[in-house]
């Protein structure tokens, strides 16, 4: 299995399902991998989610389908130290995590490699909507073809090593043809929903996640005020972590124009509030920075997408280092959210990534 040979991993989903099938089609001896990443008998939600006991299914009958031998890998262990365990956290602190990103960064590309170092695999694939390029022995990851399924926000956090061995084959096709490839080969993912909830937030309840790990009375769960920018009490919360940065729903009314939280203060268990124009930021600094090219240089004027699907929007860097950087937005954007990933660009290469941690409001 030395000579062209792939590990991939398989969700149950479509995207998966034709990325193993194009491997199997371009000659590579291919095994398919199914992470097991939590424990799926008490929980009514995560049935047909990616990773989830019907996807499992969905797996092996694709590989089966396909003629390829299929795997399931328990991650449950390191999924919930990764994973669960920093949403908890993160929430608890008064962030808003990507669990998205904290699974490929930690999780599922780490294991995948090691894996595929079992079981003597040259590649690893996944049906991710990104490309990776390869010129002069140096790879760099790119955004997909199709604009609107681009993933490569939740790939910033990847080993960097990872590329050299990463295919990504469904990068360079569009959404529609990708279930067209499925429907051509009968695969039973080929009309499969996506689903954009977090797998193991059961209906998307994700306080009720917290309760269970912070028990109810946990200050993240427990009353505190709203105030206004002038810190003037406007009403109640029942527990900041409820709430983020940018929501507008379950807030007090009454005012003149609709309120949107500006901010979560932990310490105090204080949600801050204000009107859309109080939510304009001029200017971010990320930590935790994961660096998929050599780092840019302070000065430099990048392209930066601060949530997923957001545009790609210019910034100018003015501070950069090997875990951290601060950048200033040439237009203001709204509703910066600590926790949540910038993800810098030249043109259409990652350059990287890090967690924002702070916002400059204008």
């Amino acid at each position: 299995m030395r000579d062209g040979s792939a590990l991939v991993a398989m969700s149950g989903g479509v995207d998966s399902s034709v990325a193993a099938a194009m491997l199997v089609r371009d000659g590579l001896q291919v095994i398919g991998a199914t992470m097991k990443t939590f424990c799926y008998s008490d929980e009514t939600g995560p049935a047909q989610k990616c990773c989830g006991l019907e996807g499992i299914s969905d797996a092996r009958a694709v590989a089966a389908a396909l003629g390829m031998p299929h795997r399931v890998f328990d991650l449950e262990k390191e999924f919930t130290d990764d994973v669960i365990r920093d949403f908890v956290s993160e929430y608890a602190a008064g962030r808003t995590p990507i669990p998205c990103v904290r699974c490929n960064s930690f999780t599922k590309f780490r294991d995948l490699v090691r894996r595929a170092d079992e079981l003597g695999c040259d590649f690893v694939a996944t049906g991710h909507y990104a490309r990776v390029s390869r010129s002069e022995g140096s790879a760099t990851l790119r955004r997909s073809a199709d604009a609107h399924k681009d993933q490569t926000y939740f790939l910033w956090g990847i080993p960097r090593s990872v590329l050299d061995r990463l295919l990504l084959p469904v990068g360079d096709l569009e959404k529609d043809r990708v279930r067209e490839v499925a429907r051509s080969l009968g695969l039973v993912t080929a009309e499969k929903p996506e689903s954009f909830e977090i797998c193991f937030v059961p209906n998307d309840d994700y306080a009720s996640v917290l309760e269970d790990h912070l028990g109810e009375r946990h200050p993240a769960l427990s009353p505190g005020p709203i105030v206004l920018e002038d810190g003037a009490e406007a009403g109640r919360h029942d527990g900041y972590a409820r709430f983020t940065v940018g929501q507008r729903k379950r807030l007090p009314g009454g005012f003149a124009e609709p309120m949107f939280v500006l901010e979560i203060q932990p310490e105090t268990q204080t949600v801050v509030i204000g009107p859309r124009t109080s939510l304009s930021v001029c200017g971010l600094t990320a930590e935790s920075a994961n660096w998929l090219t050599d780092p840019p240089a302070s000065g430099e004027r990048v392209g930066v997408r601060i949530r997923h699907g957001a545009p790609i929007v210019e910034a100018t860097l003015t501070e950069v280092n090997e875990v951290r950087f601060s950048l200033e937005l040439r237009l203001a954007q709204h509703a910066v959210t600590p926790g949540q990933s910038a993800v810098l660009y030249r043109d259409d290469v990652v350059l990287g990534g890090g967690v924002i941690t702070r916002s400059a409001r204008v």
